[in-house]
């Protein structure tokens, strides 16, 4: 059996004794290795901090990553709409 075959097993086995905690950090250490991670960078890694993103849970887009800008990058300046389409002549 592969290093992921093995995993995998015993996160199942974790699973059907209930352990979902030691299930939760197989299943993390099975997608780190799937990532390219080395065996022995994928054993150490905490991944206690890990959120996972759960698809539809703020609605559409709720699956995209969020973009942050540049560093020194401010918005643009928002147009008054009291002003739009309004001459100053009378």
């Amino acid at each position: 059996m592969t290093e992921l075959e093995t995993l995998q097993a015993e996160m199942e086995a974790a699973a059907a004794a209930l352990d979902f905690e030691e299930a939760r950090r197989l299943r993390d250490r099975i997608s780190l290795l799937r990532g390219g991670a080395d065996t022995q960078d994928a054993a150490a890694a905490d991944t206690a901090g890990l959120v996972r993103q759960r698809p539809g849970a703020m609605g559409l887009g709720s699956s995209q990553q969020r973009m942050t800008p540049p560093a020194g990058w401010t918005p643009p300046v928002k147009p008054d709409p009291m002003t739009r389409g309004r001459s100053r002549k009378r």
